[in-house]
């Protein structure tokens, strides 16, 4: 019995945790525009610090 009540309750946990996961990932996703300007600049630093 008292596994029984362990087993809900971890399962209750994980399905909390999972979703916390899946909620943070969706609330702190950074917009396509802004990985390709990152990206656009990374390179045009890069390709000044070999022309120098």
């Amino acid at each position: 019995m008292i596994a029984k009540i362990w087993k809900k309750l971890l399962l209750f946990v994980l399905i909390i945790a999972c979703l916390f996961n899946i909620v943070n990932k969706l609330v702190h996703k950074a917009s396509m525009e802004e990985e390709v300007r990152a990206s656009a600049e990374y390179v045009q630093r890069k390709q000044m610090e070999n022309e120098m």
